[in-house]
């Protein structure tokens, strides 16, 4: 016989977890809507947030919320120089010569943090409550539960300010239309600018608060593989899929790990991504794009 407090347990327990997905997803949907640049290192950019906060946190001891400040200013200072440097150079090339540029970034990333911090797991400064979270008679690991929330409000956060904010709404204008938003006067490369600097200030966010829950080191990358699933699963292009995409792969991993093992997480969530791309292609939300020839 089933154990329904048991299951509910683990399904609340994924759709927590699955809510640092949906925040990581949501700094890839940003950059890909905006300029059609696949972001390969969001997963590096989000640990370069993690190593941030520690060097500010542990290192300098600053107050934690001065940490946090300084994390995700630095990280989206990195945005800023990455799209400068980086991507407006290849503007008009070819998307496979951008993408390789985010691969090769994700390398480089990788490599500083380890010349700094070397490649050994560190642990970040307790900053959660540690009550025990209890949701009926489900019980939520406590770094889990407020991270989630904290996912939750960030995300909610950014969704008012790109609809209701002026940046925000050049941004959604350039999404739909380039070409038509800059007829209308907007400084598209100035968008493609702040939609760089908004997704590493989210994605260093997402990774201060999985560092929080699971330590962090240079391999904290391979979150952005789960990411990459999530997006692709939800949508390139779309920030509502990216925010179901990750509550569903989020749930969908920890029922895998909890009924067949924790070797078969990514086995199951590539299974639902082979499923999803066979009925819906674009994703669960994307848009279908049909080209005249």
């Amino acid at each position: 016989m089933m154990d329904w407090a048991y299951l509910f347990e683990i399904a609340l327990t994924g759709v927590a977890g699955g809510g640092l997905y949906a925040l990581a997803a949501l700094a890839f949907v940003l950059v890909y809507k905006a300029t059609r640049v696949v972001n390969i290192a969001i997963g590096e950019m989000l640990m370069v947030g993690a190593y941030l906060f520690f060097a500010f946190a542990t290192t300098m001891a600053l107050p934690i919320w001065l940490a946090v400040l300084g994390a995700v200013l630095g990280t989206g200072l990195l945005g800023a120089v990455v799209e400068r440097t980086m991507i407006r150079p290849l503007l008009g090339e070819p998307p496979i010569s951008v993408f390789m540029v985010t691969v090769g970034l994700a390398s480089i990333l990788v490599g500083l943090v380890e010349i700094i911090w070397t490649a050994d797991q560190r642990r970040l400064p307790e900053f959660f409550p540690t009550a025990p979270v209890m949701v009926g008679e489900a019980f939520l690991a406590p770094k889990v539960a407020y991270g989630a929330l904290a996912a939750l409000v960030l995300i909610v956060l950014v969704l008012l300010l790109f609809r209701f904010w002026r940046g925000g709404v050049a941004l959604r204008a350039t999404a739909s239309d380039q070409g038509a938003a800059t007829m209308m006067g907007i400084n598209v490369p100035r968008v493609f600018l702040l939609a760089w600097v908004a997704s590493a200030m989210i994605a260093a966010v997402a990774g201060i608060v999985v560092g929080a829950i699971g330590g962090i080191s240079s391999s904290m990358g391979v979150f952005g593989l789960s990411v990459l699933v999530v997006v692709i699963v939800g949508g390139l292009d779309s920030v509502l899929g990216a925010l179901v995409g990750g509550l569903l792969i989020g749930l969908i991993e920890a029922l895998a790990g909890a009924f067949l093992g924790g070797e078969y997480k990514l086995l199951a969530t590539f299974i639902v991504l082979v499923f999803v791309l066979m009925i819906r292609p674009y994703g669960l939300f994307g848009t279908h794009e049909i080209e005249r020839l």
